[in-house]
């Protein structure tokens, strides 16, 4: 067993940086959160300051050992924004150009050229992923380009690339360690997910030289020491994962079938699919769930743009409720008959349609609409949408012979909303059961780092701790059920681009 009362969790988001302490139990002790600004260069640009990720590492995790002091600490475990692409000076640690966020589409252009060129079976096949902005690829092809000096700096072995984990371990450790792990190296775009190595036909595509990427290491591993001067002690890191893979550790999705869904600004869904790569014939993303032991578990994953962000646009742009939590309050008051979709398609529309030009509409109204039922549409748009992922994740599933549980286990901050989870488990006729622990990424890395030093317990014994704070079974008939999701289906065609398929 490990010396230390706690273990040290360290996640950088995408809007803020949170230090969490753990104890044994699992118990989340005290936290810190320092925001993060965002930087918007130009129309589809968004970046951060690495240097500002890294003080805000520090300041937040300062503060929350200030009370019970570094000595306490295990181990240190790290989770992060996934994809968000960085370059630093190898001898110094300087950052050479602002980080491109996972959110950039700058790369647009370049994805349609990878397409053109008949890539697309390629990467799906090694990466799991498909052509997208959304992946790091294309960002440092850009940075390649862009940046005055650096791709024969790159070359010369100069320059590190890296996702966040990777800039904020050459941080920690005073530069003696340039590593990620396999859930961060998954969505690169660049890395093979069934062999464990970079795929040298793609890193001569995009002209990326093998000098500046880092090591490729377990979930659980050595990634070194924080050193003293850092937090006033050297502490040893054991943990790293991206954050919707160590959302779903904390989840204790460790059985092939679990699934998690993460409510935020956009909702991450991810399956366990265990020692088998699913190849999706829905264009979900198979990706690495974790990495132990040189053994690797995958997963599917899939994604909707607006969950949190369509609850912020009724607040923000249509001024129809003064806080998301009133959301709640006006769904209640909703005519259930109302006959009203909300389709928020503004940034496109995700997996499963993936149509970049469909357009956000509210279809169904009469002049009885009221702004309750608006609301309430769009809440049960999250739950239409959450069904249109998990039906799709069901059938790649099937294929392969991996049952489904019959219940969702579900995170986030929009499942404090009762109204919405009883509307989910409406839509989807199953279980959802909420996480006790709603800092369920920060506990994901907690687990894993703290795992490795014998601070937790293995698997098996996380998964009998693992109990929901409220649960919610559906209590729709199949006719209605099937018939708010039959009528949302017509929605969706009629924003489509194309028209009704």
């Amino acid at each position: 067993m490990s010396q230390g009362a706690y273990v040290l969790a360290i996640d950088q988001g995408t809007t803020s940086t949170r230090a969490i302490l753990f104890d044994a139990k699992a118990r989340p002790c005290a936290m810190a959160q320092v925001p993060i600004t965002q930087i918007y260069p130009a129309p589809g640009q968004v970046e951060h300051d690495p240097e500002e990720i890294w003080r805000s590492v520090l300041q937040a995790g300062r503060a929350v050992l200030s009370d019970v002091g570094v000595q306490s600490v295990a181990a240190i475990g790290i989770t992060n924004q996934r994809e968000t692409t960085v370059v630093w000076e190898r001898a110094t640690g300087k950052p050479l150009a602002n980080a491109i966020v996972w959110q950039d589409r700058r790369t647009t252009d370049l994805c349609a050229e990878l397409t053109q060129e008949g890539w697309g079976a390629h990467v799906a096949e090694v990466t799991g992923l498909v052509i997208d902005p959304y992946f790091s690829a294309t960002k440092l092809a850009w940075l390649l380009a862009n940046v005055p000096a650096l791709d024969a700096r790159a070359r010369a072995g100069e320059v590190c690339f890296g996702t966040i984990d990777s800039f904020l371990l050459f941080k920690l450790t005073g530069g003696r360690l340039h590593a990620t792990d396999a859930t961060n190296a998954a969505r690169t775009m660049l890395f093979d997910i069934r062999s464990g190595r970079w795929d040298e036909r793609l890193l001569d595509r995009f002209a990326v030289p093998r000098a500046m990427l880092p090591d490729m290491r377990d979930c659980q591993s050595d990634y070194g020491v924080a050193e003293h001067e850092h937090f006033g002690a050297a502490v040893p890191i054991r943990g790293v994962a991206g954050d919707q893979q160590a959302a779903s550790y904390g989840q204790a999705c460790f059985t092939p079938g679990m699934l998690k869904a993460t409510y935020g600004t956009g909702c991450f869904v991810l399956a366990n699919t265990g020692e088998e790569k699913v190849a999706s014939a829905t264009r979900m993303l198979s990706t690495i769930f974790h990495q132990l032991k040189e053994k690797r578990a995958y997963a599917l994953e899939g994604a909707i743009f607006m969950a949190g962000a369509t609850v912020q646009w009724l607040r923000d742009s249509l001024g129809l409720i003064a806080s998301a939590a009133e959301s709640e309050t006006l769904a209640k008051e909703a005519d259930p008959k109302s006959g009203i979709y909300l389709v928020p398609a503004f940034q496109g529309l995700g997996a499963p349609f993936w149509d970049a030009n469909a357009r956000g509409a509210i279809l169904g109204m009469t002049r009885a609409a009221s702004k309750a039922d608006i609301v309430a549409a769009g809440l049960e748009a999250v739950a239409f949408q959450t069904r249109d992922l998990l039906t799709a994740m069901g059938r790649d599933m099937a294929v392969s012979g991996i049952a489904a549980p019959p219940s969702l286990r579900v995170d986030g901050g929009m499942t404090g909303n009762a109204w919405l989870m009883q509307r989910l488990a409406d839509i989807l006729g199953q279980r959802v059961e909420v996480a006790r622990n709603p800092e369920t990424t920060a506990l994901g890395a907690a687990y894993h780092a703290g795992q490795a030093v014998g601070f937790f317990g293995d698997a098996e014994e996380l998964a009998k701790a693992w109990e929901p704070a409220s649960a919610y079974e559906p209590k729709m008939s199949e006719a209605e059920r099937e018939a708010r999701y039959g009528g949302w289906l017509e929605a969706v065609a009629r924003v489509r681009s194309e028209g009704p398929s």
